[in-house]
């Protein structure tokens, strides 16, 4: 088995388990190998290092030349494994202990396997060439001295068959095989975050992930899906997708079972809390309780939560007290003995009138009545109430309620109070209106007081003249109905009127004075062509206002805009300046329900935690393909503000070359970062995987939409720091986008273990993309962006070469301080290398803007010719600098195939050379384009970099150019 290798890695979960299928230790009869030639493999009796018995086979025939022996095992079940491992013990005697070898001793041997159904038949695949550790030569009394060996090998995919045959075969070594164990791998059934997975094999290849499906246990229900657990090819568990919890009633116990809450606890919902003991006033008599139910007399409100003691209804107001004035009354009393234990008191009134002279029931207030401050839930402990019946008796109810009244089977408690009202005069007479005007009168009319408090009697109306007279001489008429003509007046003047109400109990107050005029004297008869054109001329005025308003507006509106978006202005918002980041994500970012959001598989890791590939299906729109950066388990709080900062960055962006942010989703674990999905990944790896595929007029188109996204953050004083080839992503069709805004989190803290981003002057920059003035002062602007855009335009030239290759970054720092500068890449045109040095001048008002860099590459794309291959090395620095080497790989201690490849990076086709016959230096330098395609190097930029350096290495190389044979 494999140990954890860290018990607190959301990685690595539980032991790997091993399945023997094939164990010669445990034989105790002959093991029935079969042997050819005959004289060759034996098969005896022997003992182990520990003196235990065991079965062996062994050759040592190495005193005969040409040896050819092979040894096949018994027919082996691969149970469903897909990839199998075989474990040897042997011993081999070193052959310069060997007196008088004559024939071609050997200290290593071979191991094969054949897929199969029991039939023999042709397809057996080498695993290995094996050779021994240690080699035996001394002899003591007890005869050879044994130096056992153990060797692991493993092979795969395998799926022909139900199972498989091993052969050994020996050309000469003189050897025993002591024991030889199969077995294949898988990964344990486990719980993990209360779902259980079963045993599940690994997969084909080392590197295979196999998904295993799991189910929630005993009383756990899902919480995301699905709910899955990769199983890597060493049979340990890793990157957990979705979890089940336990359901409410029920707790987690050692984090693999839910255990019920016992009598007298509760738990409310699903989830990780634990179970509570039930609150004050309530219990429970069951297990698994989800509420603790009240004791009697006591109740829990709708707004309660089940964590909340059980409370009681409130006794009855005391002490009320009413002052009745006229046809009003107010009334006060004290709060109750006993609130029910609850702070959501309040009272109601109810109001009932009585018939006095009568034995009939009292019948409920008419709608009229007015309550001041209302009668339904009044907080304090006074209420007045007007627009009652004069000389009428009432009874006013006082409800004590709170949040549980509702719940209790008896009323609530209250206390009564009786009342009569006295005798009041009417209101007062809200407006009056003129029906018509003449030279000498006018008509008015007007309604009734809101509150007669009985019969009117009769109006008096008081009127006098504005401009001569006051109210002291004013002439007073009566009418009994709620109309009048006032006559007898004198022309073209205006009048002060005033009326007021009479009951038996008397006059009510007048009414506010009104203006009414009468029309000059012989102009009645025009008095409504008059009013028609007076109304004209105000529907025209008002007209022409809103018109000159609605002009203003619109000429002020569009000023702002205007400045709003004029150059120069900063419209990109740091969201470290809010004293709240989740302020700045609620302004930026939208929020995404979880139930939209899909998680599908990982394709990477960050620094706060996993990134997985899924879908968005938000609602009523089309499912989207996205990326989702999720947080990790355990956050801080600075962390999640660091998380979320850069979703408030990337929300205020919009352009095609940035990344583009799809939302947020803050509200529910795990937070995620959701962006558009970009299918080739990042830049760099992407370059790397398909070095010498594109012309170069993609690659400046390439590095056009890098400029284009820049130019956009520039003109929004938005400074990226960080951009570099690993931080641009590319989408299916070739589109690259800025992303990663998250650097600032790099240049607070100080504590690092990526040299990318590590200075010996302290801080987090990356060394190899970074201005000098920024390494030396933090002085970051879009001019230090300008001189990462310049390494961007190296890697992309170099196909995601690193910088500088492999100099420390204290060594970049010197380099570039003396005026060092990166030499052109491999085929790289002039004028993008003389771009490159522009941007990496060493005076930052030297360098050339964004938007200049889009107006050249836009000029090399209009005129590919002057894209024409070449090398630029003007403003290098001092003429023999030994860097400027750095570009070609260094041949001259080259003396095998091998060192040859891994100088020229290439040594992913090493065994395709040797397989070909081309083990040496002079049969390589003799190598065609044909001979590559036939060896395997399909990609022409492999094959142009390795017939480049074979043609350097030929003695009297022509003149002919590698790209010619390509």
């Amino acid at each position: 088995t494999s140990p954890l290798k860290d018990a607190s890695s959301p990685y690595h979960l539980l032991f790997s388990l091993t399945e023997t299928v094939m164990d010669t230790r445990t034989a105790t009869a002959e093991l029935g190998w079969i042997s050819f030639p005959a004289n060759g493999w034996e098969e005896v009796s022997g003992y182990d290092e520990n003196l235990n018995t065991i079965r062996t086979y062994q050759v040592c025939n190495v005193f005969e030349p040409s040896q050819n022996n092979w040894l096949l095992t018994t027919y082996v079940d691969r149970r469903a494994a897909q990839r199998i491992y075989v474990e040897i013990r042997f011993t081999v005697r070193d052959c310069a202990s060997i007196p008088s070898v004559l024939g071609s001793c050997k200290e290593t041997f071979n191991l094969y396997y054949l897929e199969t159904d029991r039939s023999m038949s042709d397809g057996i695949k080498g695993v290995d060439t094996i050779a021994a550790d240690e080699s035996f030569s001394q002899v003591d009394f007890g005869g050879r001295l044994m130096k056992v060996n153990t060797e692991v090998r493993s092979f795969g995919p395998l799926s022909k068959g139900r199972g498989f045959y091993l052969a050994f075969q020996d050309l000469g070594a003189c050897m025993s095989l002591l024991a030889v164990r199969v077995f294949y791998k898988k990964c344990p059934s486990v719980v993990q975050n209360f779902a259980f997975f079963p045993e599940t094999l690994t997969g084909a290849e080392s590197t295979s992930l196999v998904i295993a499906r799991g189910s929630c246990i005993q009383n756990a229900e899902e919480v995301d899906v699905p709910i899955k657990l990769y199983c890597n090819g060493d049979g340990e568990w890793m990157v957990p997708i979705g979890s089940c919890s336990c359901k409410s009633g029920y707790e987690p116990d050692n984090g693999n079972v839910c255990r019920a809450c016992p009598q007298g606890t509760f738990k409310s919902s699903q989830g990780a809390g634990v179970c509570q003991q039930c609150p004050l006033n309530s219990r429970s008599t069951i297990e698994a309780a989800t509420l603790c139910g009240c004791r009697n007399g006591y109740y829990r409100g709708d707004m309660d939560k089940p964590e909340d003691m059980c409370t009681s209804v409130p006794s009855a107001p005391r002490n009320l007290v009413s002052v009745v004035n006229q046809t009003s009354v107010l009334l006060e009393w004290h709060t109750p003995r006993d609130t029910g234990h609850r702070e959501d008191l309040s009272y109601n009134i109810l109001c009932r009138r009585c018939h006095s002279n009568e034995r009939r029931a009292c019948q409920p207030c008419d709608d009229s009545v007015l309550f001041l401050p209302g009668k339904r839930a009044l907080k304090d402990n006074t209420v007045e109430i007007s627009k009652l019946r004069a000389h009428t008796s009432y009874t006013f109810d006082i409800q004590a309620v709170n949040g549980v009244s509702n719940k209790s089977p008896y009323p609530a408690q209250q206390l009564s109070i009786n009342i009569t009202t006295n005798q009041a005069a009417p209101s007062v007479v809200p407006i009056m209106h003129q029906v018509s005007s003449t030279s000498r009168s006018f008509s008015l009319s007007w309604p009734p007081p809101e509150q007669p408090n009985g019969i009117i009697l009769d109006y008096e109306i008081r009127y006098y003249d504005k401009s001569q007279s006051s109210v002291l001489n004013s002439s007073v008429i009566q009418s009994e109905t709620p109309n009048v003509i006032l006559e007898g007046l004198r022309p073209g003047t205006g009048y002060a009127v005033q009326v007021r109400a009479r009951t038996v109990a008397g006059f009510g107050s007048y009414s506010k004075e009104m203006l009414f005029q009468t029309l000059t004297d012989g102009k009645w008869l025009d008095y409504k062509s008059e009013l028609g054109q007076q109304l004209s001329l105000i529907a025209g005025s008002l007209v022409g206002g809103v018109c000159i308003v609605s002009i203003v507006a619109i000429a002020i509106i569009c000023s702002r805009i205007k400045g709003f978006f004029s150059p120069g202005v900063k419209i990109y918002i740091d969201p470290y300046t809010y004293e709240d980041p989740n302020e700045a994500v609620h302004e930026f970012a939208k929020e995404i329900e979880s139930s939209c959001v899909k998680i599908e598989e990982v394709i990477g890791s960050g620094e706060f935690g996993e990134v997985y590939k899924g879908r968005l299906k938000p609602l009523g729109k089309k499912e989207i393909l996205v990326a989702i950066k999720t947080l990790k388990v355990g956050y801080s709080e600075r962390q999640r503000r660091d998380f979320l900062a850069e979703a408030s960055i990337m929300g205020q962006f919009d352009q095609p070359n940035i990344i583009r942010l799809e939302g947020v989703v803050t509200k529910s674990r795990p937070t995620m970062i959701i962006t558009e999905f970009m299918e080739n990944g990042a830049l760099d790896s992407f370059l790397r995987q398909n070095d010498g595929q594109f012309p170069v007029i993609q690659l400046v188109g390439m590095l056009r939409g890098i400029a284009s996204g820049m130019r956009y953050l520039a003109e929004m004083s938005y400074v990226h720091r960080d951009l570099a080839a690993r931080n641009i992503l590319v989408n299916s069709n070739l589109v690259c986008k800025v992303s990663d805004f998250g650097l600032s989190r790099y240049l607070e803290d100080e504590d690092t273990s990526d040299p990318t981003y590590t200075s010996s002057l302290g801080g987090k920059i990356p060394v190899r993309w970074t201005a000098p003035e920024a390494i030396a002062y933090r002085k970051f602007t879009s001019a230090s962006d300008v001189w990462s855009y310049g390494i961007v335009t190296w890697e992309v030239m170099s196909y995601g070469e690193r910088p500088y290759w492999d100099m420390s970054n204290q060594d970049v720092i010197n380099a570039i301080e003396q005026d060092f500068r990166l030499p052109a890449p491999m085929d790289c045109p002039v004028v993008l290398h003389q771009l490159m040095l522009d941007c990496w001048q060493k005076d930052r008002n030297a360098r050339p803007k964004f938007h200049d860099i889009v107006s050249m590459l836009d000029k090399m794309i209009r005129n590919p010719a002057s894209l024409k291959a070449g090398t630029n090395n003007i403003g290098l620095g001092p003429p023999h600098h030994p860097l400027l080497d750095r570009g070609a790989p260094d041949l001259s201690r080259v003396s095998s195939v091998e060192d040859w490849l891994t100088a020229l990076k290439m040594s992913q086709y090493r065994d395709s050379f040797l397989l070909s016959g081309f083990n040496s230096l002079p049969l390589v330098t003799q190598i065609t384009a044909e001979d590559l395609q036939r060896i395997g190097v399909l990609l022409a930029g492999h094959q142009k970099k390795i017939l480049t350096s074979v043609q350097s290495m030929r003695p009297n190389a022509d003149d002919q150019s590698p790209t010619e044979s390509v």
